[in-house]
């Protein structure tokens, strides 16, 4: 087998007031990374390459883009979908990794891989956190010491609706208010949204049964970070 690991900073998933410039970019360290872990090939396409003039093509999963990060990110998922599937199509893989940290992204891609019959299976992989419980994001190279310490809160509160649930609570928009209110308290936080929603439609939902995405984008000061949980019965 052989593995393929692109590095591609996208510039049609980014607003034009989003931080597509300052976006945190180590090719040397992520390659050094990508050698220790036995990758084949790195793709580290320029964004000529990929969107050459008189580029004119985008690919929309309709419905499941306009929710939670689509909302307040007009266009993100377009260029997610249509990049993704430039991806897929220039290097034909058997099997695609994506990260469960961004659950919307995941879902969108698998239901584009779906719909358009493209020969490639979407794996989820595991959400990874550091130790202290903050999910690991290139955007939290961004966070200053107190910010830093302020992050812990998204993970808190979703841990805090995860117990809820375990000890017998249903109540969706009591968790979802649960976790507004942790937020809240804290000053450097600027909740974007927090959002109970079934994981596969991402429409919202009212009572905790089977599974449920509890998803949520704070800004600490500056920096916007996405966190996610599923609450299971």
């Amino acid at each position: 087998d052989v593995t393929v690991v692109s590095i591609f900073v996208n510039p049609t998933q980014f607003g034009p007031q989003e931080d597509f410039k300052k976006y945190p970019r180590d090719l040397d360290k992520d390659s050094a990374y990508l050698r220790e872990a036995g990758v084949d090939c790195l793709f580290h396409p320029d964004a000529s390459d990929v969107y050459p003039p008189g580029y004119r093509t985008t690919v929309e999963v309709q419905g499941l883009q306009d929710r939670l990060c689509g909302k307040s990110r007009p266009g993100h998922f377009r260029g997610v979908a249509t990049v993704v599937h430039k991806l897929f199509n220039i290097v034909s893989p058997d099997l695609a990794f994506f990260g469960a940290k961004d659950a919307q992204q995941v879902k969108i891609i698998e239901r584009m891989a779906a719909d358009l019959d493209l020969a490639v299976e979407v794996v989820t992989c595991p959400l990874v956190r550091e130790a202290d419980g903050l999910a690991l994001s290139s955007r939290n190279a961004y966070l200053g010491p107190e910010e830093r310490r302020t992050a812990l809160v998204l993970s808190r509160s979703l841990r805090w609706a995860e117990k809820a649930v375990a000890a017998g609570e249903r109540d969706a928009a009591a968790r979802v208010a649960g976790i507004r209110s942790a937020i809240e308290a804290e000053p450097l936080a600027r909740i974007d949204y927090v959002e109970a929603v079934d994981p596969e439609t991402l429409e919202p939902v009212a009572e905790v049964r089977g599974g449920v995405l509890v998803a949520l984008a704070v800004f600490i000061g500056p920096t916007r970070l996405i966190d996610n949980i599923r609450l299971r019965v």
